[in-house]
């Protein structure tokens, strides 16, 4: 139940504080005077969607906020604990702020949340339902909704609408092999030549380095040999080679060490280095002994090089770019050549997808049937209640295409005269009787969806095109279903105002050059002549007052 509504610089409200009761809240004014604002600001704070337009000129931001009693049903209780969220002292504080350029915050329990939140726990709190409502009663889709929303049919329509994505993805999938499987079937020659041309060649990860360091050995084989004899006769082979002065000085070292032990160090230093001089000797001996110029060779090197550097051009700097690039072709041959393999498992799944989607939706079906025989004498007692007995009301379901929502078609019919062809509701309905069985389907569907649990319900001048006795049976309705819920109702009709247990009057002062709404609770002597100008206008008259007073009187004793 809605406890408090507070509205700043909402489109002409400046600042109000509306404190609202259990029981049918009946919100009256003239018309213009801003009784529908109260209703957007209460949309907003259900997760509408939100527009700067909403923020009252030269301000900077607008701000809406309503106090909730907390609804007894655990699932509710459930999402909040899932967002980090606590009631205080059984209530929630939900808030919205637009500011002027556009940008809105929303908030739940004094911390920031995402507006979809607001709208996810809606459900919960309330329900709104205004002429637009009524209109989209004509649109299928609303009355498909409308069903299922009786039905109680959410678990089973998500794992419909979870099957048939995952059928069409499938779908899209054979759709996307089918239209690259040309292209790809035109490239097949050129990667088939592509991958035989780097086969060719067997190349392996590091050889091009391999290969420009033998080519320099090979075109540098004099200048190799010269150095390398030099360094070799200057270690070991010479007079005055390094290994045979090494020699010399051990000997000499030996001796010395043999009469002063401490040169023995000296020994354990120059041993490792006469060891080291000897290894460099025998290499270098090794190498020249296999230092040959060999033409044959070198040539067949340049050769090989020049074939890695012209796949280079094609397909890479480097050798491991090249080999990277043949393992995509042959990824790319490899998906042509098993092309058949994939479709024939694309359409083995989507078969099999369909099927399940196919058998989901019919369990919907039956549960839609089911609950379209208890909706459709729901609503036929609900009509007799509103002036509008021997009304027949239908639910036809006929199959349609597979969609996310199942292969179903919704569409209500209805004979509001007996013995007359059920038709379309857009065909035969009256703006007032159009009122009356969208009354009797949000009644309906309020009370089959939600069981006991009590939450606030705003209806926006449902009694549109409505007069006299429906009226009146409108009044006593929303009076029938405040006893369990809290309503909120914005009408022009003396004959529900006076059924309200409060009675709230929106109207528009202006201050300072600018004009504000206001709302003010009418009470004694003030609803009377509040009832009395909604029955005779702007002259109200004392026939009118005394008229407004029996009225009041009348449906109090007999609501």
């Amino acid at each position: 139940m809605l406890v408090e509504l507070v509205v700043e610089n909402f489109a002409v409200v400046e600042r109000l504080r509306l404190p609202l009761h259990a029981g049918l809240n009946a919100l009256t004014g003239e018309t213009g005077s801003g009784k529908s604002l109260m209703v957007d600001a209460l949309t907003l704070l259900l997760g509408g969607r939100a527009s700067s337009e909403m923020v009252r000129t030269g301000a900077a931001r607008a701000f809406v906020s309503g106090r909730f009693e907390v609804p007894s049903d655990p699932e509710f209780h459930r999402v909040l604990e899932a967002a980090g969220l606590e009631a205080e002292d059984g209530e929630i504080l939900l808030a919205r702020e637009i500011l002027s350029s556009g940008k809105s915050r929303a908030f739940a329990a004094s911390r920031p949340v995402a507006a979809s939140f607001l709208k996810e726990i809606a459900p919960f709190l309330g329900d709104i339902h205004g002429q637009h409502d009524q209109q989209k009663l004509f649109s299928g889709d609303s009355q498909r909704d409308l069903l299922d929303e009786s039905a109680a049919v959410a678990e089973p329509l998500a794992e419909v609408e979870a099957s048939y994505h995952e059928w069409h993805a499938v779908v899209r999938a054979l759709q996307e092999l089918n239209r690259a499987e040309q292209e790809k079937l035109r490239m097949a020659d050129l990667w088939t030549m592509q991958r035989k041309e780097i086969e060719a060649l067997e190349l392996t990860p590091g050889e091009e380095a391999q290969l420009e360091n033998e080519k320099r050995v090979l075109k540098n084989v004099a200048r190799l040999s010269e150095a390398a004899t030099v360094a070799h006769d200057a270690l070991s082979e010479s007079e005055h080679a390094v290994a045979s002065s090494l020699g010399l000085a051990l000997k000499k070292i030996e001796e010395l060490a043999k009469i002063d032990e401490s040169l023995s160090g000296l020994l354990e230093t120059l041993r490792p280095a006469q060891i080291a001089v000897k290894e460099a000797a025998m290499e270098l001996g090794h190498y020249l002994g296999h230092l040959e110029a060999d033409p044959k060779r070198l040539e067949d090197l340049e050769n090989r090089l020049a074939q890695i550097e012209k796949l280079k051009r094609k397909y890479g700097t480097t050798i491991e770019e090249i080999l990277a690039f043949y393992a995509q072709v042959c990824e790319q041959l490899d998906a042509v050549e098993s092309a058949g393999e994939r479709r024939a498992e694309l359409e083995a799944s989507i078969a099999r997808r369909e099927s399940e989607y196919k058998a989901k939706a019919e369990r919907l079906r039956s549960l839609r049937t089911k609950a379209a025989k208890k909706l459709e004498k729901a609503v036929e007692t609900e009509l007799g209640g509103l002036a509008m007995k021997g009304t027949s009301f239908r639910i036809a379901l006929s199959p349609c295409d597979p969609s996310p929502h199942g292969m179903d078609a919704v569409e209500f019919l209805v004979s509001a005269n007996i013995g007359e062809e059920l038709r379309p509701l857009d065909k035969v309905a009256s703006g007032g009787e159009l009122s009356r069985v969208a009354l009797a389907l949000k009644t309906c569907v309020v009370q089959r969806s939600n069981g006991h649990i009590a939450r606030t319900l705003v209806f926006d001048e449902v009694d549109s095109g409505v007069g006299g006795a429906a009226a009146e049976t409108i009044g006593r309705r929303l009076k029938k279903i405040s006893e369990s819920s809290q309503v909120l109702c914005v009408t022009h009709l003396a004959q529900i105002a006076g059924f309200a247990d409060h009675h709230y009057v929106v109207s528009k002062r202006e201050s300072g050059g600018r004009t504000s709404a206001q709302v003010d609770e009418m009470l004694g002597e003030e609803r009377v002549r509040e009832i009395g100008r909604m029955l005779s206008g702007q002259h109200l008259s004392a026939e009118a007052l005394r008229h407004a007073e029996k009225l009041i009187e009348e449906y109090a004793r007999r609501g």
